[in-house]
């Protein structure tokens, strides 16, 4: 999905990127942090004052969107604009994500 306010980019390699990797990719944009979430977990509807740029390293979790749901697996990316509401779902097998705040 690509819209104005949310950009889910799906990774194309063959074997997704470690945290390491992750972070080292979006240092460039401030201080990454990771997180983790046990299956099923699910986040209420919110917005950022800030740009938010993640990538889910392990598992999976969809993120809902004013524009649609976004899937993340493995290495896949989700770049949400400021103020963007979103709420998410942790997949059956939980989920491992970086993500960094650009202000």
């Amino acid at each position: 999905m690509t819209a104005t306010n949310a950009r889910h980019t799906p990774f194309a390699g063959d074997h997704p990127p470690t945290v390491a990797d992750i972070e080292a990719e979006l240092a460039a944009h401030g201080r990454p942090s990771s997180w983790s979430n046990a299956p099923g977990e699910r986040y209420g509807g919110h917005s950022h004052g800030y740009r938010k740029h993640l990538v889910c390293v392990e598992g999976g979790i969809t993120f809902h969107t004013p524009e649609g749901d976004v899937v993340l697996g493995p290495g896949d990316r989700l770049d949400l604009a400021p103020a963007t509401r979103h709420s998410a779902t942790v997949g059956p097998q939980g989920v491992t994500c970086v993500e960094v705040a650009i202000y």
